[in-house]
């Protein structure tokens, strides 16, 4: 087993010459699962990261061009919690996807870490396209200099009071308004942590700020 792990190391460190340090591992459910399943590894690099799947095939997402959708599902039964479900669902720019669940070890930490990995290498570019006058639209959801435009309008930032996550919902709330102006359901927002991040530099004015 130590030199099946060495080898798939090897594979991994063939393939990512360019993803830099290795910083981050994280693998694993159940040992009852099949040796081909168990075989299965995700790996988290500087730059990007990879899945070995039960064959020993490698797939590679970089953080610079990756597009990652996030379902998080608490469940309950008759009132009591039982646990939560996890998928991410990644995409390359050549049409490649991968679906990562709670299969692997701690998604409460992988999650968080590959979506500020993607806001940490594409932020600094979206923030000066946004400085030239560029709008980026992440699912329904669009933002530029001037404000955020949703399936329910368009508000400048100044009509905006507070940008928050609730219950699985992207809500934008107007001041002195009870009900939310509008809200979009998360899992259908892409690279959710990096809009976070825009929309507090638009709304802050701090489009210069280093990141």
């Amino acid at each position: 087993m130590r030199i099946a792990g060495t080898l798939v190391m090897g594979i991994v460190a063939l393939v990512l010459p360019p993803l830099g340090v290795y910083f981050f591992w994280l693998a694993f459910r159940t040992p009852n699962l099949s040796r081909k399943q168990a075989a299965r590894r995700l790996h988290l690099f500087e730059h990007g990261l990879a899945e070995v799947g039960g064959n020993g095939e490698v797939s590679v997402f970089r953080w610079d061009s990756l597009t990652a959708l996030q379902e998080i599902t608490e469940r309950y039964a008759n009132g009591v919690y039982v646990g939560t479900t996890y998928v991410y669902t990644l995409h390359r720019e050549d049409g490649t996807k991968l679906k990562l669940t709670e299969f692997y070890a701690e998604p409460e930490r992988w999650g968080p870490a590959l979506q500020q990995e993607i806001t940490r290498t594409q932020l600094p570019g979206l923030l000066t396209g946004l400085e030239q006058g560029r709008t980026l639209t992440y699912g329904t959801v669009s933002v530029n200099q001037s404000g955020v435009a949703t399936p329910k309008g368009s508000l400048t930032w100044a009509e905006i009071e507070k940008v928050e996550i609730s219950q699985g919902m992207l809500v934008l709330r107007k001041p002195g308004k009870k009900l939310p102006w509008a809200q979009v359901q998360v899992k259908r927002i892409p690279n959710l942590f990096l809009l976070l991040a825009l929309i507090d530099h638009l709304r802050y004015g701090d489009l210069h700020q280093n990141t």
